[in-house]
């Protein structure tokens, strides 16, 4: 049960200088596979304001990146991305898809990186307070429980503690948040960790009760504050600023929670 407590750059600046892109075209194939999952059940639409993102800076010669958004009317904001210099230690990649209103379903998260080491992140965000709502906890996060102690005891995986408490915060209890050594078998556990997360989370989108009409823009406004809340402050927003500047990372930065979107909110009057 070993701890990691690391900034995200001292990881990347205390490492060799590896080519990393094999396990790369590993997350970028694994997270193609579950994107693929949710776009079969959802309606989605890319939003324009990210068109200039589906590629920039001088990737495959340095660090670059890609960034889709999409909205539908089940769907606020699903962001599929990716940021770094795989041929040089580094690379972050995100899949997350943060629901309308008219279900109370925990959101969608998931990112990996390599730096040069293996992390990974999977979480069902929750939208209420657990410790008040404790139904809520027992109808989304009790069952993982097992699950979760199943993999916080292996060996071969690290829990990572975030050095920002605003991040430890924002974690579910069922979270995962591990670093580990990028061997096939430790890579082949967070895909099977990862495609059981989004089964099981587009099995509860399925069988949601409706939110009622009154409480849904409340809902909705609760939501993309938490979710602009965790892009502003995530620690690796470093070494975008690193890369790319301040000015394209405050673009980047806007994508993830849509404060440049032009498609409308579902169930929000516009």
């Amino acid at each position: 049960m070993a701890e990691t407590i690391q900034h995200v750059e001292d990881m990347v600046d205390g490492s060799p200088v590896v080519d990393v892109h094999d396990t790369f075209n590993y997350y970028r194939q694994l997270l193609a596979d579950l994107k693929a999952k949710i776009d079969a059940r959802f309606e989605l639409k890319r939003d324009p304001s990210t068109v200039d993102l589906q590629t920039y800076g001088t990737y495959p010669e340095g660090p670059g990146g890609s960034l889709e958004a999409y909205a539908g009317p089940e769907v606020d904001w699903m962001v599929h991305s990716w940021i770094g210099n795989p041929g040089a230690s580094f690379a972050n990649l995100h899949l997350t898809c943060w629901l309308g209103p008219q279900v109370k379903v925990p959101h969608l998260g998931i990112a990996l990186l390599v730096w040069p080491g293996g992390w990974f992140y999977l979480d069902s965000v929750p939208r209420t307070n657990m410790v008040e709502d404790a139904e809520y906890f027992d109808k989304y996060y009790a069952e993982l429980d097992p699950e979760w102690l199943e993999l916080r005891s292996d060996p071969e995986f690290e829990y990572f503690v975030s050095r920002a408490g605003f991040i430890r915060a924002s974690l579910s209890p069922t979270a995962y948040c591990y670093s580990f050594e990028r061997s096939q078998r430790n890579l082949e556990i967070v895909s099977q960790r990862a495609h059981a997360h989004v089964d099981r989370w587009l099995r509860w989108v399925d069988e949601a009760e409706a939110v009622p009409a009154e409480e849904q823009a409340a809902l909705a406004e609760t939501d993309e504050t938490i979710r602009r809340n965790i892009a502003e402050r995530d620690p690796a927003n470093v070494m975008g600023v690193r890369f790319f500047g301040e000015e394209t990372t405050n673009k980047l930065v806007r994508a993830l929670w849509g404060g440049d979107r032009e498609l409308p909110r579902p169930g929000v009057p516009s």
